[in-house]
């Protein structure tokens, strides 16, 4: 279930009253009159199943809620009501596999900013990569791959493609063209300054350690590794649970292939730098291939879902047109 707590002008109070009353998904409706002050108009409570939390939203938005009041979203963990059971019961389909769109796109916009913080976690990766490098270590390498912040702007692209949102398209890009460079930068000097200080050999190359070479040798399996990793990926960021993201992020190369083009072009080792060069465009293209696949199904799905709410009579009894003025 996902709780709803609407500040509704008063002039629109009856209409949302009317919506979420005839709604068979909703449960446990509350009514404040006048609670609200800035905004000023009535307070309105309600859980709604988490597999229509998105068609009951999308009505609140045709009356424009969002615009003259606000709705904000919390997820329930634990209830015990047999009203939300009932709820759940008339909502076809299971909660962990439906779909809040409103809570995808908080999710991917918090997760595209470019600020410091992104900048420095993509700096740690890269550094954190390029020693796992030095010391043919996979376990560093692996720990990169956590502590690297990339997916956020993958997976907020391929939302911003999906939903035609052309500004959080722009700030996803943003974040990755500059990210990327910053971080390829770092490992750079980084791999200069252990050359110079002599924690590195002046003769290091990255294919005297076998088990890391695969950061800058793609095949066949690094498409079909990250393609399912950004399968995964999305359907982590859209379900209710979101524990597999963890293992997403490790299961693909960007990171460390990032770093491994820094320390290439450092040590001058341009055949690794061309195979890290080709990982790491196989592993942003599989990902974002993948993601937007993904997406686009569950999209077709809940559009699917909202054009059988406008013919099942729930909007007609709060007035509202059968005709949605967007999905």
């Amino acid at each position: 279930m996902v709780h709803l707590r609407i500040v509704v002008p008063v002039d629109r109070s009856g209409k949302v009253l009317d919506l979420l009353e005839a709604a068979p998904s909703a449960a446990n409706l509350v009514f404040l009159a006048g609670a609200a002050r800035q905004p000023s108009g009535d307070v309105i409570l309600c859980d709604v199943a988490r597999e229509d939390a998105s068609v009951v939203i999308g009505d609140l938005k045709d009356m424009q809620i969002p615009r003259d009041g606000s709705i904000t979203l919390e997820p329930i963990d634990s209830q015990l009501s047999d009203a939300a059971e009932r709820a759940e019961r008339a909502s076809p389909g299971t909660p962990s596999n439906a779909v809040v769109w409103e809570e995808v796109e908080a999710r991917t916009s918090e997760s595209t900013e470019l600020g410091g913080n992104f900048l420095i976690f993509m700096i740690l990766a890269c550094l954190i990569a390029s020693v796992g490098i030095y010391l043919g270590s996979p376990i560093l390498i692996v720990g990169a791959m956590v502590v690297g912040p990339e997916f956020g702007p993958i997976a907020g692209f391929c939302v911003a493609v999906v939903e035609r949102r052309r500004e959080l398209a722009m700030r996803s890009l943003s974040a990755l063209a500059i990210g990327f460079p910053i971080g390829i930068t770092a490992a750079f000097l980084f791999t200069l300054v252990c050359r110079a200080t002599g924690l590195l050999d002046t003769d290091f190359s990255g294919s005297q350690h076998p088990l890391t070479q695969f950061i800058s040798h793609p095949d066949a399996f690094s498409f079909i590794v990250a393609a399912f990793a950004g399968t995964a990926g999305v359907l982590s960021l859209t379900s209710a649970k979101s524990g597999a993201l963890v293992g997403v992020l490790i299961s693909v190369t960007t990171i460390p292939a990032a770093a491994n083009i820094g320390i290439a072009a450092a040590v001058a080792d341009w055949s690794e730098w061309r195979g890290a060069m080709a990982q790491l465009a196989v592993n942003l293209t599989a990902i974002v291939l993948a993601g937007l696949t993904t997406l686009s199904i569950q999209r077709r799905i809940y559009e699917r879902r909202r054009r059988r709410h406008l013919g099942d009579g729930t909007r007609a009894v709060a007035g509202l047109s059968s005709e949605p003025k967007g999905t």
